[in-house]
């Protein structure tokens, strides 16, 4: 499957959760971790091109990228997370809610 295929897989399986959706930034393939922090497992990585459904947000490691420099972790699927730094949501703190 090409890249363009994968990234709107991705875009039509994340507009359609219900959550809000979000551009990962262009240009980066951005691992999917089993947890908030670089100190977890990596499960996953996003395609070139990827959209995000973000289901909640927590505190986690401070990771610098292409949005800034934060501790925010965004859930993207059940274990399933990504730095908010490598995700263009338009703000620099919360825009769902705290994960429980």
């Amino acid at each position: 499957m090409s890249v363009e295929s994968d990234s709107s897989q991705v875009q039509s399986l994340a507009s359609g959760s219900g959550f809000p959706t979000f551009p990962v930034a262009p240009g980066y393939r951005v691992n999917v971790r089993s947890g908030p922090g670089t100190n977890y497992s990596i499960v996953d990585t996003l395609p070139l091109g990827a959209y995000v459904a973000i289901r909640c947000q927590c505190e986690g490691t401070n990771i610098s990228g292409p949005y800034g420099t934060t501790s925010v972790w965004d859930c993207v699927g059940n274990s399933r997370f990504v730095s908010d730094a490598y995700v263009k949501t338009g703000s620099d703190g919360y825009v769902a809610t705290r994960c429980a």
